[in-house]
């Protein structure tokens, strides 16, 4: 099995990192890379940031003026990546996720945060390796099967995460 290295960096201080995220954040990296039957080592990075700095940066590269709640930067194309000559492993690229967007879509989809921050990091390294739920209904729908597939490998899938309201109150 491949090896995966993931930095994981906090740029925001708007909501605090609940405790294991960064384990779940690796496992579901190595997940992906699993699942693609990706042989490479590999490294990519993963930040978290405010609204506001995904707003910028949804602005300045996808010219959409608006929050969203994860952004992916490929290194690789076509499958082929440029490697870290310290490492030797693959560079898959840069992920950036709003960690006040997604408590915000956890709560609206009514699963945990640790179920959103899962989701939006396989759905990240999908893109990171090639995928693109924007082209085609079709690669829309491939890309969701798998999110969903890798989710359950490791036990958060939508099934197993929901979160009973307490008195009435998410």
């Amino acid at each position: 099995m491949s090896k995966v290295k993931v930095m994981v960096k906090n740029d925001q201080t708007q909501v605090q990192i609940p405790v294991g995220v960064r384990l779940l954040i690796r496992r579901c990296c190595q997940a992906v890379l699993v699942y693609e039957h990706f042989e490479q080592d590999a490294e990519v990075s993963i930040s978290f940031v405010s609204d506001a700095e995904i707003r910028r940066l949804n602005q300045i590269y996808r010219q959409k003026d608006a929050a969203t709640d994860v952004l992916s930067f490929p290194l690789g194309q076509e499958g082929h990546y440029d490697v870290n000559k310290e490492t030797g492993y693959a560079l898959l690229g840069d992920v950036v996720i709003s960690l006040e967007m997604a408590v915000k879509q956890a709560r609206i989809y009514g699963h945990s945060l640790e179920r959103e921050i899962g989701f939006l990091t396989v759905h990240s390294m999908l893109h990171l390796l090639g995928y693109d739920h924007e082209t085609s209904p079709l690669e829309e729908r491939k890309m969701r099967e798998k999110e969903e597939a890798v989710l359950e490998e490791l036990g958060i899938s939508r099934e197993a995460t929901f979160v009973q309201p307490e008195d009435g109150v998410l």
